[in-house]
Formats: C-alpha cells, structure tokens, sequence
C-alpha cells in the first residue's frame, strides 16, 4: 500500500497517540483498532507543518466484542478509563463495534448494517480521506487498516465515500477545510 511506511512514521512520531496505542495494547480488547480524526488529523497536519495534536478532539478506541449488551460495553468503559489519566482519560471515546448497529440509525438517520469486525467499519466512513486506522501490535509492529488506500489522505481531497451517500458531507468537508485550508473537496455528485 503507497503511503503506509510514511504513515506509520508519522504515527510513532506522536508521542501522545503514541501513549494512547501502547495503553490500548496493554488493554488486549478484541479486535481494537485506533481509528478516525487520531489517525488521519496527524497525517494532514504532518504534511501542512502543523503540530502533531492540532485539532485533535478524541481518541476513538473500537473493538469487537460478539456480547452485544450495554452491560458489556460499559464494563470495558470503565476498564478503559481506568488505564488512563486526565485529560486523556476524557478524550478517550471506546465504542464496541458489534453494537453500532443498535444506535446508529436513531442517532444518524440512516440504516447501518450489523458489523462482523472492527475493520469492517470504515469502508462506511464518510470520505476515504477519514477510513483509516491504526493498531500496535504485542510485538511492536504496527498494522495500518485503510480498505480504501491512502491516496486521498496524502493528496489531502476529502471526497465522498464511493459506497455511501452521507447526508452531512458538505458540513464534514466545510469542517475540515475550515481547520486545514490547503485540502481539496470534491463536492457530492
């Protein structure tokens, strides 16, 4: 994949992210990946000579878990927050992915099929630009998720999911435009 190397020294460049995966790592949850604006926020900044945390807002934690109740999730909530210290503890926001189906219609508007990994999730991200994420392994090496590549993310356009039609592109690509300026949006078709 053209760009993972230069992504995956970007990511270990951000001793902040860098603290969030190891935490996460030592949290072993099932099929935990790093993903969303802690990911793809580096790389913009990265490439237009921002700080490394500029507009960061939130880590998003998710993980697999079959056990679908409430009850579950909330018990790894709290083992989640209980790895971290303030303020991280506050950005930390982990979401078990077996579960975003239950929710995801009521809050968005819009079907969202069950999920069978985490990974699965972000071929539903609202730009290929966002569908990336990122795991450390027990090992130290690092695997990268972007099932739409990283082209986008380098080039900095910020383009519709090809599979999706997201009712609140033109708010998300004004939103990031306002922060990174030298991105290019492809409006919807």
């Amino acid at each position: 994949m053209k760009h993972r190397d230069e992504l995956e020294a970007i990511l270990r460049a951000a001793p902040s992210l860098m603290a969030v995966m190891e935490t996460a790592r030592e949290l072993d949850l099932p099929d935990w990946l790093i993903f969303s604006g802690a990911i793809y926020q580096r790389v913009l900044n990265h490439l237009t000579g921002r700080d490394p945390d500029h507009g960061i807002k939130d880590y998003d934690l998710a993980y697999f878990d079959p056990d679908t109740s409430w009850d579950a999730e909330d018990v790894v909530i709290a083992r989640v927050a209980a790895a971290f210290a303030p303020p991280v503890r506050e950005m930390v926001e982990v979401r078990n992915q077996a579960r975003v189906h239950l929710w995801f219609e009521a809050k968005f508007g819009e079907p969202y099929a069950p999920l069978s990994s985490s990974a699965e999730a972000l071929p539903r991200f609202a730009s290929p630009l966002n569908a990336v994420a990122a795991r450390l392994e027990a090992d130290g090496s690092m695997t990268i998720v972007a099932p739409f590549g990283l082209e986008d993310l380098f080039s900095m356009t910020y383009r519709e999911n090809p599979n999706r039609r997201v009712s609140g592109f033109a708010r998300t690509a004004a939103a990031a435009k306002s922060r990174w300026p030298e991105m290019t949006i492809i409006p919807q078709a």
